[in-house]
């Protein structure tokens, strides 16, 4: 059964749901009803637009803001935060704040993804690896598959977190 993160004000939402290995798939859904998964491509994109448009110091300290907060629910304090933190992304607040929350889930996702020992760290070092040593999104959202955590988590410690 499906679980809402939240409704948006275009009357879309975002929900986490069964998806073919666990019960954490996050979904979009538009007015019309219709789901997808949101790719992390897709949003990768969506976030490098947004460092490009409102610098990379900002958009990755915002990231990084809602990784901080990140635990194995989603949470109503986390959500507010988002809002904050999207109200600063001028022309585009709905389309930061769906970006942020999409983010947001797909860690709350990670972070209860089956025998984890990387959780939400998997989310950030991609997006490190994007904004700051010039990853192309499809390799920063996918350079990870199949490596043994404890590659992905040294990966990690050098960079600092």
């Amino acid at each position: 059964m499906p679980r809402l993160i939240r409704e948006f004000s275009d009357g879309s939402r975002l929900e986490h749901d069964r998806g073919g290995i666990d019960d954490w798939c996050v979904y979009e859904v538009n007015p019309q009803g219709v789901r997808k998964p949101p790719l992390d491509t897709d949003y990768f994109a969506r976030l490098k637009a947004y460092a490009a448009k409102f610098g990379v110091d900002k958009t990755y300290n915002d990231f990084v803001d809602i990784y901080e907060r990140t635990t194995r629910e989603v949470q109503a304090p986390v959500l507010n935060r988002i809002d904050e933190i999207a109200a600063t992304y001028t022309g585009d607040v709905l389309g930061a704040t769906k970006l942020f929350t999409i983010l947001y889930a797909a860690m709350v996702s990670e972070e209860n993804y089956p025998n984890t020992r990387l959780g939400r760290k998997i989310k950030r070092l991609g997006v490190y690896g994007m904004l700051y040593e010039n990853m192309e999104i499809r390799y920063a959202a996918n350079y990870m598959r199949g490596k043994p955590w404890r590659e992905i988590n040294e990966l990690c410690r050098e960079r600092g977190f």
